[in-house]
């Protein structure tokens, strides 16, 4: 069995009610189908297997808002684990570090 992870990335309008709206509702499927934030509208979430990529795509698909765009890319976690964060660290000190994630599926 491989770990696989979905990387969600997007860029909603957010200029009317409506469209505040509609991205509310797209993060917080996210947030409830186990998705975790790396940085504003980018998300992912770890995936037991190729199978269960297709269900989340699936699901995404299903829970797409009505505009904008949203890019998704499916990576080994080895992939996910090697790339290069640069950050300026002075400004993020008080971040919590919320270490390696594991999700079950019953």
């Amino acid at each position: 069995m491989r770990t696989m992870r979905l990387l969600v990335m997007f860029d909603l309008p957010t200029g009317s009610k409506r469209e505040r709206k509609s991205y509310a509702l797209f993060r917080k499927f996210l947030i409830q189908d186990g998705y975790h934030m790396d940085q504003y509208s980018v998300y992912s979430r770890v995936l037991l297997s190729r199978d269960s990529a297709e269900t989340h795509l699936s699901r995404l698909r299903a829970n797409l808002p009505e505009a904008g765009e949203v890019t998704v890319i499916e990576l080994t976690e080895k992939q996910y684990e090697n790339r290069e964060v640069l950050v300026d660290t002075s400004s993020h000190k008080n971040l919590p570090d919320i270490g390696p994630q594991l999700t079950l599926v019953f």
